[in-house]
């Protein structure tokens, strides 16, 4: 469980004595480990029954070495595991919870192998009950860990086996190439990532994204593999295939995220580094005073209640708490659109009180769209924009592609522009039918000689957008609006971050003009506009100074250093590699809906780590000083080694189950 710890095959951890996880998550379980122990319980639970049942029999003529014949198979073979791991731990001087049993089990077997040969008292019994219940505490325990992966092995199971190309041919999924076309039904299982080239549909996304919602997908629209076609039908062009695949990251990075440890982990490590060592210690020192101050039989006495503390005293849960619900929280809010890369930023988030966002691509779509016509009388709408996009499709601009967009969506005929000429930061001309048309900014128009006063009389209208000014044949045509408009669930989004107490700021590259006009309709009040990527960096780290917990939610190679500099980065799967390798989560359906989600996901993992660190640390505290007999003088009781181990192994398996209640979190 030590995510330092690496081996080829299955094996347990040298410093915890826990089984380790397996790396590669898209592979077939291993489930050795499982069936090995549970075929040991069952050979150990055949013998320890009757050897109980010995107990409750008047003592006969060889009633011991019946008593050593039974429990010798399960103390040596059912435990061997147990003392192997025991003995690993003091060589590489990390007490764990298998150093306890082997030191309280092997103490009560030998102690009773020399009673058998002199005369003295047998523990028989609780060593052989104990080796059984720590096997079906393992037992449950592995079985219950094979329960946490299930959402990465919901994923895995999402891509269909075979996969139908574009000519009927069916194949293995396994066998697809990229640039294969393939054909999708109505209601089947998207075989791969890709573009679809033909036909439309509406897509079920919710299982990768956590959006409830189908998604309507046209020609060049991009699909997911493992997401659900709806009733359409189209062909579809494969772009990434195998372990290349959206699917495949997501199970790679959640399996390498459970594999991380939080800050929280540092505290229960630091108090596992010195409890065995106080544990056996605690055992010696009750040896001791049962020894000097307990009733006869004293060596009895001193005996069972120091293999009771070292038995109770495992630190077992203490070693769960905090993986299982790492474990199972990165996994369900892979199923929530939340993709979490490492398990700091999973706690870290929980406590975050700005949030720092940037604009293009994180609160808007990224794309530019042509929103709004505005022209001077004697000019149609669909004339000025079929001559500028004409002149635009020779362009390379973003805003030039909006144009072009706009004119396809009102499928007006584009002619042939002659003598095209663009001034990169001003706009372009060129002669279209034979007409003079000029498409740019203001300070373009009138260097040309346009009279452009009744075209900046209509600019006003168009705040926060970008605005090209349209001249034909010398004379003002009209303005054509192109803005970068907001993502369907932005505003929900941004409403739901201000409830939970969270300040917004708006750190954006862009002109204060497009910046402010976002910033308005999302009501966040503070905004800073024409931020370079060094000035995101240190903005983020001026808020850090002022002891606010950061986390900065952006898209692009600008928003890298911000989403470094922040406690916690949350990148958009839609952005760019640098900025999903610079962050700790990523919002996989590319909107804040998901980082709502993922906020909630943070406070119930780290709720349920502190649930478990509580149960683990109380049920020691309770538990050790029981054990010890420090209720003997006032009550006269005892606690046997046997019901001390069954404790031990129900506080296992109850911060499990406690753990496992996160598949079901609301988010």
């Amino acid at each position: 469980m030590h995510p330092e710890i690496r081996q080829m095959g299955p094996g347990a951890c040298p410093k915890c004595g826990m089984a380790l996880e397996p790396l590669d998550s898209s592979a077939e379980t291993d489930d050795g480990e499982y069936k090995n122990m549970r075929r040991r319980f069952w050979f150990c639970a055949g013998l320890t029954v009757p050897l109980l049942a010995l107990m409750f029999l008047n003592k006969f003529p060889f009633a011991g070495w019946i008593e050593f014949a039974l429990a010798t198979p399960v103390v040596l073979w059912g435990g061997a595991p147990f003392f192997a791991r025991g003995w690993a731990s003091l060589k590489n001087r990390h007490g764990n919870m298998f150093t306890l049993i082997a030191l309280g089990t092997g103490a009560a077997y030998l102690f009773s192998v020399i009673g058998l040969i002199n005369g003295l008292p047998l523990y028989f019994e609780p060593a052989a009950v104990i080796v059984t219940l720590v096997l079906l505490g393992q037992v449950l325990e592995l079985r219950a860990r094979s329960q946490t992966s299930s959402a990465l092995k919901a994923l895995l199971k999402l891509t269909p086996k075979t996969a139908r190309l574009a000519d009927g041919r069916e194949i293995p999924v396994d066998q697809i190439k990229v640039g294969d076309q393939l054909r999708v039904r109505p209601g089947e299982t998207i075989p791969a990532d890709g573009v679809i080239v033909d036909g439309h549909s509406s897509v079920d996304e919710s299982m990768v994204t956590g959006e409830s919602m189908p998604v309507e997908k046209t020609a060049g629209g991009k699909v997911t593999g493992g997401t659900l076609n709806g009733n359409g039908s189209f062909i579809l062009r494969a772009e990434r295939v195998g372990a290349d695949s959206l699917l495949s990251q997501i199970v790679r990075l959640v399996s390498e995220a459970q594999r991380t440890r939080p800050p929280i982990q540092k505290l229960a490590d630091r108090v596992a580094g010195i409890f065995v060592p106080a544990v056996i210690l605690v055992a010696a020192i009750t040896f001791v005073a049962w020894m000097i101050l307990g009733p006869q039989p004293k060596l009895s006495h001193a005996l069972v209640n120091a293999v009771a503390v070292l038995i109770i005293a495992c630190p077992c849960a203490l070693g769960l708490a905090t993986p299982m619900s790492i474990m199972v929280g990165t996994g369900r809010g892979a199923t929530a659109g939340v993709l979490v890369r490492n398990a700091e930023a999973l706690e870290i988030l929980q406590k975050a009180d700005v949030l720092v966002v940037d604009k293009t691509g994180t609160l808007t779509t990224g794309k530019p769209q042509l929103v709004a016509i505005d022209t001077l009388p004697g000019w149609a709408e669909n004339d000025v924009l079929a001559l500028a996009a004409s002149v635009e499709q020779l362009s390379e601009h973003p805003l030039a592609a909006a144009i072009l967009a706009g004119a396809k969506e009102r499928d007006l005929t584009l002619q042939q522009a002659k003598r095209f000429e663009a001034i990169p930061g001003k706009g372009a001309k060129a002669v279209v039918n034979g007409r003079a048309v000029l498409a740019g900014n203001a300070d373009f128009l009138s260097e040309a000689g346009v009279p452009i006063a009744e075209l900046k009389r209509k600019s006003p209208q168009f705040s926060g957008d970008s605005v090209i000014f349209v001249a034909i044949d010398q004379q003002p045509a009209g303005v054509l609006a192109v803005s970068d408009l907001l993502k369907p669930n932005t505003k929900s989004a941004v409403e739901a971050l201000r409830k939970e107490g969270i300040r917004l700021v708006l750190l954006s590259g862009d002109s204060p003009a497009a910046a402010n006009a976002i910033a308005e309709q999302l009501g966040i009040g503070e905004v800073h506009a024409g931020v370079l990527p060094a000035g995101k960096a240190e903005f983020v780290q001026k808020l850090r100074a002022e002891g606010h917990v950061v986390a900065m939610a952006g898209d692009g190679v600008n928003d890298a250093p911000g989403l470094a500099a922040a406690q916690v980065g949350i990148a958009m799967s839609t952005g760019t590699d640098v900025a999903i390798q610079n962050a700790g989560i990523t919002l996989l359906n590319g909107d804040l809906a998901a980082l709502v989600r993922a906020i909630h996901l943070s406070r119930a993992t780290v709720r349920n780590i502190k649930q478990n660190l509580f149960f683990a640390f109380v049920y020691n505290l309770v538990g050790v000083p029981l054990a010890a007999g420090i209720l003997y003088p006032f009550f006269g009781l005892l606690l046997s080694p046997m019901i001390a181990s069954a404790a031990m192994t129900f506080s296992s398996v109850s911060v499990i189950g406690n753990a496992l209640r996160l598949r079901s979190v609301k988010l």
